[in-house]
């Protein structure tokens, strides 16, 4: 009793347990059909939401009104301008993949220099960037869809061990931000900064060093995400990041961690991920038409937000 006690008050178990009640609906619907193709696609797809998540999760980690509006750009952007210089030809993944990191450093640091030097909202400078970003990236792209290299696409869309290869990317940039919050001085100038901003800086933590830190690292995992996403889609589309802005947000809501910051919730990303979707699989499951299951989508999207930040308000 006490161990499921125990169990049931970490806040990302509900996150894991609705993914696993979605899945169970998904089976019910398809009589046990194809269980372990879901489970595969909801991995793959999954790990997407989740690398986009952890970004997201450090920058309302630090209280609030901080978020990032230009994730879906930036990892258009990344995704774009790391196929343009591949060019689909063989060996230059590494070189793709550094120019996908340039694009995360200079839109993160961009991001950041606007809210400290004209003293924007977040909200209103990354949603103000966002445009700067897509606009570079339609201007790069111009109507083209160029193919990543053989082996890049061939390793996005692979797997190792039974496992996909961008879940395994996926965990093991969980990994390093776990060990970074629960193991490094970042951490706790991070978790303590979200905590309380004025108490952070009285007690000597350089707090615009972590606000910086953290705005840039958010854009290097959008555009990790866009760069895999690219891969694994055969091509960058202007539009490939744009449902991962309201995703971002909801999987670290749903996942547990605390929308008034000073709390990330890892493995809480990771189910929520899952669980959005498994959502939309359900949803598929019915034949709803796209705009349906959008709209139904958002609609338990909202309804969850709402009830995780009402529970931990009245906490």
């Amino acid at each position: 009793m006490n161990a499921l006690k125990a169990l049931t008050s970490k806040a990302w178990i509900w996150s894991w347990l609705a993914a696993a009640a979605a899945f169970l609906m998904v089976m019910l619907l398809t009589q046990g059909r194809g269980a372990g193709e879901l489970a595969y696609a909801a991995l793959s797809f999954g790990a997407f939401a989740a690398i986009v998540g952890l970004g997201q999760m450090l920058v309302i980690t630090l209280g609030p009104g901080n978020v990032d509006l230009s994730i879906p750009a930036t990892m258009t952007l990344a995704g774009t301008l790391a196929l343009k210089v591949m060019g689909s030809e063989a060996g230059t993944a590494p070189l793709g993949l550094l120019v996908a990191l340039g694009v995360g450093l200079g839109t993160g640091g961009a991001n950041y220099a606007l809210i400290y030097l004209l003293r924007l909202p977040p909200i209103i400078a990354t949603l103000a960037a966002s445009l700067v970003y897509q606009s570079i990236a339609i201007w790069s792209n111009r109507g083209l869809r160029i193919k990543p290299p053989v082996e890049l696409a061939e390793f996005a869309t692979g797997r190792t061990a039974g496992i996909p290869n961008v879940a395994l990317v996926g965990l093991a940039l969980s990994i390093l931000v776990w060990v970074v919050l629960e193991r490094s001085t970042f951490g706790r100038w991070l978790l303590a900064s979200g905590q309380n901003l004025r108490a952070a800086r009285l007690a000597g933590i350089p707090v615009e060093l972590v606000r910086a830190t953290t705005y840039i690292s958010v854009a290097v995992f959008a555009s990790v995400a866009g760069y895999l996403l690219a891969s694994f889609s055969g091509g960058a589309a202007l539009n490939m990041g744009s449902e991962y802005l309201l995703t971002s947000i909801a999987v670290v809501v749903i996942g547990g961690t605390s929308i008034a910051g000073g709390m990330s919730n890892v493995p809480g990303v990771w189910g929520a991920s899952l669980f959005m979707f498994l959502v939309v699989s359900m949803l598929n499951s019915y034949g709803l038409g796209a705009g349906v299951r959008m709209m139904l989508t958002g609609m338990i999207i909202i309804g969850i937000v709402i009830a995780a930040s009402t529970r931990r308000i009245r906490a």
